[in-house]
């Protein structure tokens, strides 16, 4: 995933308007009616599309489809990355037309869409089939209730991304837990205190995304049902590695995707980046400077023992119930994301597949880029994608959730205060938002 999946990651808010709620509460399954051969005549037929993306892959990728299928054409629209588009999305839902025939939507805001009933399950067109062609953490990002909504992108399995030039100036050695990165974090500030182990000034994706490492489940939905508890016990395991950072002044608050982020990246002030696995393209684009002293490494665990990561980031393309011609959106789908025509531009334009053909591909796992020292980088995020199963879900108003992140949880940021209370906070904020929508929510 790149720098623009990044950024929206820090959502603004869409409503999930009290009707909405109520209609993801409604029994049974709309279904879409087509089957497998109803996308071979539709591409054979073709028609016009339009999608949503702001992916820098779509443009090649669009074009690759219609050389393929010339009867068929596509109005790629950039509406806005992540809440931007989301918010825009949402109005259509709301108007009841406008919506494009295909959309980017990440994983953590595919589940608000889908429990609106805004998207069109795709298991009669026979996608269900596809699972095993997709990493097990992203297929079920996309599979909700037995429903499938879209098919996976990309996936972003969480890494350490580190500076071995700094790591080397000052003897540190690559942390296998978290107990020693928080040494490394000690050791590298009292020798540069200008130096900095990361830089986390608040961000609710890469919180939910830590909470999933250490075997948290602080969100779960039956229906209209939903459960709170941002102080179950990954959550506090979690928090209890963290706030010893956050409290003792080890990371760094500049803000992530700043001019000033990317040069302290470069000039060795932040020292490691714990992320997912689409960040390698933007250090070669935004960091050149640093070239060669980069390097990857499996994520810090508890215990040291097995290896387990969590997915950062991602995106799904899905179809919108609003479209005039489902058989062709959902062939256009099918194959911007699944065939190797189109995976191959995907991964041309830096993005980290979520394919296993793609994952296990003999030619990716064994590049070599100069940026990282001639590290086979590939083999250790691949490996990721393999430990990274864990029964982490989102909130069917995670977009929402995510925008009032910085309000409470940022306020400990902010303060250098213990994230536990920021927690409890941010889970009053979300109970009652979730109430005022219509769901029944119940906290721990």
């Amino acid at each position: 995933m790149n720098k623009r999946l990044r950024r929206g990651l820090s959502a603004l808010a869409i409503g999930v308007t009290a009707a909405i709620a109520l209609a993801a509460c409604a029994s049974g399954g709309s279904g879409s009616g087509g089957s497998a051969d109803d996308i071979d005549k539709a591409l054979q037929d073709g028609g016009t599309l339009t999608y949503w993306s702001w992916t820098p892959s779509a443009k090649a990728q669009v074009a690759a489809f219609e050389k393929q299928y010339p009867k068929v054409k596509v109005k790629l629209v950039n509406a806005g990355t992540g809440a931007d588009q989301y918010t825009k999305l949402q109005n259509t839902i709301k108007a009841g037309s406008g919506a494009p025939d295909v959309a980017q939507v990440e994983y953590y805001a595919l589940p608000q869409f889908a429990l609106s009933e805004s998207l069109l399950d795709l298991s009669s067109y026979g996608f269900d089939s596809l699972e095993k062609d997709f990493a097990k953490s992203t297929w079920s990002s996309v599979s909700i209730d037995g429903k499938v909504y879209g098919l996976p992108q990309d996936s972003g399995p969480m890494a350490l991304f580190y500076n071995k030039k700094v790591f080397d100036e000052h003897g540190i050695t690559v942390p296998k837990t978290w107990d020693e990165y928080v040494t490394a974090a000690k050791k590298l500030h009292e020798a540069d205190p200008k130096a900095y182990i990361a830089a986390d000034s608040g961000d609710a994706g890469f919180t939910t995304s830590m909470i999933a490492q250490a075997g948290g489940t602080p969100f779960t939905t039956d229906g209209d049902k939903v459960t709170i508890n941002l102080q179950d016990e990954g959550t506090k395991k979690w928090t209890s590695t963290w706030n010893e950072l956050v409290e003792q002044g080890l990371l760094s608050k500049t803000v992530g995707w700043t001019d000033d982020w990317y040069k302290q990246l470069g000039n060795g002030e932040i020292a490691t980046m714990i992320t997912g696995a689409w960040m390698p393209g933007n250090l070669e684009s935004g960091v050149a400077q640093a070239s060669g002293d980069w390097r990857v490494a499996p994520m810090p665990t508890y215990d040291g023992g097995a290896a387990q990561t969590a997915n950062n980031g991602g995106s799904a393309q899905v179809v919108m119930k609003q479209s005039k011609n489902p058989a062709l959106a959902a062939g256009f789908l099918k194959w911007l994301n699944s065939s190797k025509e189109s995976t191959k531009v995907f991964m041309e334009s830096g993005g980290f597949p979520s394919t296993t053909a793609d994952l296990d591909s003999a030619a990716f796992l064994d590049e070599k880029p100069e940026y990282f020292g001639g590290q086979q980088i590939n083999k250790v995020l691949v490996d990721a994608s393999k430990s990274s199963d864990n029964d982490f879900t989102y909130l069917p108003y995670q977009v929402y959730a995510n925008s009032v992140y910085a309000d409470t949880v940022g306020q400990a940021y902010e303060n250098g205060t213990s994230l536990d209370a920021g927690l409890e906070a941010w889970q009053k904020a979300l109970v009652k938002y979730g109430e005022d929508q219509g769901f029944t929510v119940s906290s721990k």
